[in-house]
């Protein structure tokens, strides 16, 4: 059986580091891929050290 990965955890900004809100810097990670809830991730700013929410 081929295992896949669950598309349901498929966020944008995973690959490209999602735009931080509080300095505008693409160097981020994705820590979760779901925030408090579904439409939301979880990434961290290695520019500014704030994490942030990432609304999908």
């Amino acid at each position: 059986m081929r295992r896949t990965t669950d598309p349901s955890v498929q966020t944008t900004g995973d690959e490209t580091g999602a735009e931080c809100p509080y300095c505008g810097s693409t160097n981020t990670v994705r820590e979760h891929p779901r925030g408090p809830s579904l439409c939301r991730s979880m990434h961290y700013c290695q520019g500014c050290e704030q994490p942030f929410e990432k609304f999908e």
